[in-house]
């Protein structure tokens, strides 16, 4: 079967299922998402028992299992803890305990920036939803660790956090891509616990730098800055997961509009505001984005139509612009909140949400990892499925006036 025959098939089935579940009230088909994602993550749990590690996603018919030096491994159980905070079902806290001690070993990890999404799933999301206040200690002091441990990688000169080591074959030196901006939130929250404004400072300046030097004119931006550690300068301006070094890759736009969005969040900054707000239109207006609002994995691939999507850049650009809507004022919020219930929709469509006992256990179809490495290509990733069902909790608080979660 072709990329193409793919494509189409997806297209054809999203017409079908977007048109019956438009029907559908919004409540019901996060109800519906939540009974399928109970059911999933129950084959999942079983799947992965006596295994080590996470499951990352589906490789040769088989779940793949990742240690928690991987950057995913705390997607797992912060699905965990967001289908305990959707149902109260206690099974889902005990499992959620479990798998988020085993990424305990990310807090000092000095190797990687990527410990906000290591830790912050699991521990973040616990710490919001336990009571026993050991745990909650535990918890505390866990997260504090890892943004200690993150902020020796910020070089002052750079104004930025390296988001990886020097690989062999490459000229990089000081290398930051723009998945960077979602480990800052980590540094926010760390600033508050423990009265120490040294980690918002850090995280500060890394939101400007890459304000500065990552975004092109229309809104849309680069994958990777490489900087000069000595001056700051910037030495390149290229891609590693994107089509080419001047294209939008697709999860690319969506972490820079979830990292801003929360940024101003946390600071109230206009300068955050007015970028999250310019990210949106690139993202939600492209003249390429696909009616059903699951983007080809890169704007730009001159593949399209013929190329594949990726449902985890939908799932995190949903549950931001929900965000941002409560940020915005009432006919934006508007727009923003139809655009993510769309999306939602599609997603929640059979085009991409697995039936019980499909895909692995896994909830979303149809994800891109990293494609010019010819890696996990239209596949389910447990990232798709964190923001997916964060962007249903979003949507859910947003409909009930609430407005608490984020």
């Amino acid at each position: 079967m072709t990329a193409k025959t793919i494509i189409c098939g997806i297209l054809l089935a999203a017409c079908g299922a977007s048109a019956a579940a438009a029907a559908e009230p919004i409540g019901a088909v996060i109800d519906k998402d939540f009974k399928v994602a109970s059911a999933q993550y129950r084959i999942l749990l079983d799947k992965a028992a006596g295994k080590p590690g996470f499951p990352r996603t589906v490789e040769r018919g088989d779940v793949k299992m990742v240690g928690p030096g991987d950057w995913t491994a705390g997607f797992f159980p912060g699905s965990l803890w967001y289908l305990f905070e959707a149902t109260g079902d206690a099974t889902w806290k005990t499992a959620a305990m479990r798998y988020t001690a085993l990424t305990a070993p990310a807090k000092f990890d000095k190797s990687q920036h990527d410990l906000g999404f290591m830790l912050g799933a699991g521990y973040g999301n616990g710490l919001r939803l336990v009571d026993d206040a050991a745990t909650r200690s535990a918890y505390r002091d866990a997260l504090l660790a890892g943004a200690t441990t993150l902020i020796t990688r910020f070089n002052p000169k750079v104004g930025s956090i390296q988001s990886w080591d020097l690989w062999p074959n490459t000229t990089w030196a000081f290398p930051v891509i723009i998945d960077n901006m979602m480990n800052l939130e980590l540094l926010m929250w760390a600033a508050k616990a423990a009265n120490e404004p040294r980690y918002r400072e850090i995280a500060i300046a890394h939101a400007d730098t890459a304000l500065k030097n990552h975004f092109r004119p229309d809104g849309s931006s680069f994958h990777l800055v490489d900087y000069d550690p000595k001056t700051g300068a910037v030495r390149a301006r290229v891609t590693v997961q994107g089509y080419a070094d001047g294209s939008a890759w697709a999860r690319g736009q969506a972490w820079g509009l979830y990292g801003y969005t929360m940024m101003y969040r946390e600071t109230h900054r206009d300068e955050y505001l007015r970028q999250a707000h310019k990210i949106a239109r690139f993202y939600t207006t492209h003249p390429r984005l696909p009616a059903d609002k699951v983007p080809f994995w890169d704007f730009d691939d001159p593949a399209i139509p013929d190329a594949p999507r990726d449902a985890s850049a939908a799932a995190i650009a949903a549950s931001s612009l929900l965000e941002l809507a409560t940020f915005s004022d009432r006919e934006t919020a508007a727009r923003y909140r139809d655009f993510a219930e769309q999306t939602l929709r599609s997603l929640s469509s059979d085009a991409y949400l697995a039936k019980p006992g499909d895909n692995g256990g896994f909830l979303l179809k149809h994800a891109t990892g990293h494609k010019p490495a010819k890696s996990e290509i239209d596949v389910p990733l447990n990232y798709a499925d964190y923001y997916f069902l964060e962007a249903l909790l979003r949507l859910k608080a947003a409909r009930s006036g609430t407005g608490s979660f984020h």
